[in-house]
């Protein structure tokens, strides 16, 4: 469970960071999205955070889960902002939608 939360921290700071306008123009070049698209960005971000938190919290209760959650976010921004977006941004996008998954099934296992 707790790889899952990782993944889906992961994954929620690459969405709350493609709803900024600056990391639009990193990813995408200048096809940068419409501001209702950075909106729903936001909102999945959020989405995701929420379910990372809620993971941690069933699999670990109320006394440790937040702290794990704390962890977990803090080990999915600094992957995305120190190692991806630095040096391999191309593989930001795919490893978003990936890596939850990889997290679903090793979960389910």
């Amino acid at each position: 469970m707790m790889l899952l939360a990782l993944t889906l921290s992961f994954s929620a700071f690459t969405a709350l960071s493609l709803a900024m306008e600056k990391h639009q123009h990193d990813l995408h070049g200048k096809a940068a999205a419409t501001p209702a698209r950075r909106t729903q960005w936001r909102v999945l971000g959020w989405a995701l955070l929420t379910a990372a938190f809620a993971l941690c919290v069933v699999d670990h209760g109320w006394a440790m889960g937040p702290v794990l959650w704390l962890g977990v976010m803090t080990v999915g921004g600094v992957v995305l902002s120190f190692g991806l977006y630095p040096y391999r941004p191309k593989w930001i996008a795919p490893l978003a939608i990936a890596l939850p998954v990889a997290g679903l099934l090793v979960a389910l296992v």
